[in-house]
């Protein structure tokens, strides 16, 4: 069996500038992350997690922190004040031990952030048999070849 070290991105929205609400809305991407790649805690080997400039109250390595995340390096950064960029966004890359090719890898964009990558957007089964608003906005790419 050969691993090789995969990136794997997630994006969400914070619906404000709250340590709740940074904590809830990363928790919810960092839990969709782990459903749709099968992740374990010990095959990750880092995550870097960054927020908008708008995002201040809370480092969102936290919630992975809650999560069990417990030995792996963690490093939260903000983004660049980009003009017209999409607010209180909540991005990650999680550096991942895996056996999957890299056209297996599940990325996630939930929220606002399902349209920063629109073209590439594809609905998981799951949010089309659910009324759930939160997997409703669930967008699901996979990696790029």
């Amino acid at each position: 069996m050969t691993y090789a070290c995969r990136g794997l991105r997630g994006a969400t929205t914070a619906d404000e500038n709250t340590r709740e609400a940074i904590i809830e809305a990363t928790r919810e991407m960092l839990e969709r992350l782990i459903d749709e790649n099968d992740l374990r805690a010990e095959d990750i080997a880092s995550a870097i997690f960054s927020t908008t400039p708008d995002l201040n109250a809370e480092f969102p390595a936290v919630a992975a922190r809650q999560l069990g995340w417990l030995d792996t390096a963690l490093f939260c950064t903000h983004e660049m004040a980009v003009p017209g960029s999409l607010p209180r966004c909540v991005r990650v890359l999680i550096h991942w031990n895996t056996t999957r090719r890299a056209d297996e890898v599940r990325h996630v964009y939930i929220r606002d952030a399902r349209n920063l990558r629109p073209e590439r957007a594809m609905l998981t089964t799951a949010a089309s048999q659910t009324s759930s608003p939160a997997i409703e906005h669930q967008s699901v790419i996979p990696e790029e070849s």
